[in-house]
């Protein structure tokens, strides 16, 4: 692997696109240090009618939000581009991995559960080789 892996739950509004841009979205769990390069697995978030993986694809370009003066506490957020680079092939979503609850059982299920479910708001997160290598599997 080139980069680093993340993965991105997010509303997804043509889940066939060849390129996704999304703007200013949250970040999480080491999610701030995508960069150019780097493996993503997208996610269409369940929240806003999406059915969970759909695509992976390489960031072809990042850029960090500035925080806002004034305000302690922020959530930094990332502008990213990626090229989509392969279509799932099978189903992975909140219903398949809400079985994996035990989040410190080290199985990559159980991380990504944890990641974008525990608290479910659309973001980026860094994940495990493991998780990669496990989420490899549905292309």
């Amino acid at each position: 692997m080139v980069g680093m892996a993340f993965a991105i739950k997010t509303e997804v509004s043509d889940f066939r696109a060849k390129t996704f841009e999304f703007a200013a979205q949250k970040t999480m769990y080491g999610g701030k240090h995508i960069a150019k390069g780097d493996v993503v697995f997208v996610f269409a978030s369940e929240n806003d009618g999406g059915q969970g993986l759909i695509a992976c694809g390489i960031v072809t370009s990042s850029k960090a939000i500035a925080k806002k003066r004034g305000i302690a506490r922020q959530t930094p957020r990332v502008s990213v581009t990626i090229k989509r680079t392969a279509l799932a092939k099978r189903p992975l979503a909140r219903s398949e991995l809400k079985p994996f609850s035990d989040w410190n059982d080290g199985r990559p299920e159980s991380e990504l559960n944890f990641k974008f479910y525990r608290q479910a708001t659309n973001k980026i997160v860094g994940i495990s080789d493991e998780a990669a290598t496990f989420l490899r599997k549905f292309f």
